[in-house]
């Protein structure tokens, strides 16, 4: 490098805290044959015109594929008004404004975003949004066990894998136990049942779960707080909410999923948004920033952070929480796309949706490949294969078709099925090659 911040000294001082020798011996457990050998094979610079006619013959490699893969990121038609008004200059923008009074423009969509989201959810406040789903579930478990002073998690099984993985970082493995599902596709209840004890801080549950089957949460809100436990739901197809019932109107506590869903493109896997809502007495222990309006000495109405006092700041390892950002330009576009739907055309294309899958089961089922659970879902569900589900997608991607999540390449122990998600971008046309090819 041309410039390293550290003296000699200090870097002498730093390595001899952390018992090493040497910068090198740092990475002594690194193969040799993984290290860079000599300087780096580059090719030789290019013009601006050059590289930027290089990259679209890149670009044009791309095949278009049909997508029918879900499992928490889903392709939904994003409006391009979305894109035009995130891309203002008022709003793109690559830090967090550290004096946010002053960007009323700012505060007061991410104060739109806060009551449209606490209205999809059903609950009483929402925060201006966080990393993504996972990190949201995982701090929503952290502000259970801080609520009720207990430290065990039981997590449906059906719950995203990767958010159970960043869950137990978050937690720790040895306080997260996992419930099994049933032939439904849905949390066992009565192993869940057993399970329940005075040592039990909340219970997490997916819904629509990973396997797109939709959970009877209202029997596991009740069974959590019956146990003086906290119910939290989580979810990574919001959509959803626009058919079936809210999980705060089910006794959820807590809401922390995933919103790509709703005007945020797939982008090769993020930047994504995590929701986070609660119902009015967990308000205070909630993470993240939340934005109110009041009125200013002249009565004219404004917007500032309320509750969260800038903690993460000032507070440290007394913090709530590490999480001093949020996902704000992904909150303005499920913002922007929300109120482009409007109520009734949330409902309209939920129920596109869900009859999009629907009519793919049906035809699925007519080739001969059942569906894997009973449980009813919403716009995503499992069929089986009858053979290894990772064997079958590798050969259809490589024709140009993209059939799903292969639960072979999960934990879930499903070596025959295949996750399938059903968005208002596929076609009868594309239905119809998937289940030709899924056929033979």
């Amino acid at each position: 490098m041309d410039f390293t911040p550290h003296t000699d000294q200090e870097i002498a001082e730093m390595l001899g805290v952390i018992g090493v020798s040497s910068i090198e011996a740092l990475f002594c457990g690194i193969p040799e044959a993984f290290k860079v050998q000599g300087p780096l094979n580059l090719p030789s610079p290019l013009t601006e015109s050059e590289v930027m006619a290089h990259m679209r013959e890149l670009a044009g490699r791309n095949r278009p594929a049909p997508s029918f893969l879900g499992a928490g990121a889903y392709d939904h038609y994003v409006p391009s008004v979305v894109r035009h008004l995130t891309g203002r200059g008022e709003f793109l923008t690559a830090y967090t404004p550290y004096q946010p009074e002053l960007s009323q423009g700012t505060l007061q969509a991410q104060f739109e975003y806060q009551t449209m989201v606490a209205s999809l959810l059903g609950m009483d406040v929402s925060n201006a949004s966080m990393y993504e789903g996972a990190t949201a579930l995982a701090e929503a478990c952290l502000m259970a066990q801080r609520h009720t002073r207990r430290g065990k998690v039981l997590v449906a099984r059906t719950v995203h894998p990767e958010y159970r993985d960043v869950l137990r970082a978050y937690v720790g493995a040895q306080d997260v136990v996992e419930v099994p599902y049933d032939a439904t596709g849905a949390i066992d209840l009565g192993t869940l049942a057993t399970m329940l004890d005075g040592s039990v801080a909340a219970i997490a549950a997916q819904t629509p779960n990973f396997l797109g089957v939709i959970e009877d949460f209202a029997r596991i809100s009740e069974m959590a707080h019956a146990a003086g436990a906290l119910s939290i739901a989580t979810f990574s197809e919001p959509l959803a909410f626009g058919l079936i019932e809210a999980p705060g109107n089910l006794g959820a506590d807590i809401a922390a999923g995933e919103g790509q869903a709703l005007g945020v493109p797939l982008s090769f896997g993020g930047p994504y948004i995590g929701m986070f809502a609660v119902k009015q007495g967990f308000v205070k222990g909630m993470p993240g920033r939340i934005i109110g309006r009041t009125v200013d000495s002249k009565g004219t109405p404004c917007y500032t952070l309320t509750l969260a006092a800038r903690e993460q700041h000032i507070r440290r390892e007394r913090a709530s929480s590490n999480i001093c950002s949020n996902e704000g330009l992904c909150a303005l576009a499920v913002a922007i796309h929300l109120s482009m739907l409007g109520r009734t055309g949330l409902a309209k294309l939920a129920r596109y949706n869900h009859h999009r899958a629907e009519r793919l089961k049906g035809m699925l089922a007519a080739a001969g490949l059942p569906v894997a659970f009973s449980g009813p879902t919403f716009n995503e569900f499992v069929v089986k294969l009858g053979r290894p589900a990772g064997t079958v997608v590798d050969a259809l991607s490589a024709d140009g078709l993209i059939a799903g999540l292969p639960l072979d390449r999960t934990d879930l122990g499903i070596d025959d099925g295949l996750l399938i998600a059903v968005t208002e971008n596929r076609t009868d046309n594309e239905m119809t090659r998937l289940v030709d090819a899924l056929r033979t």
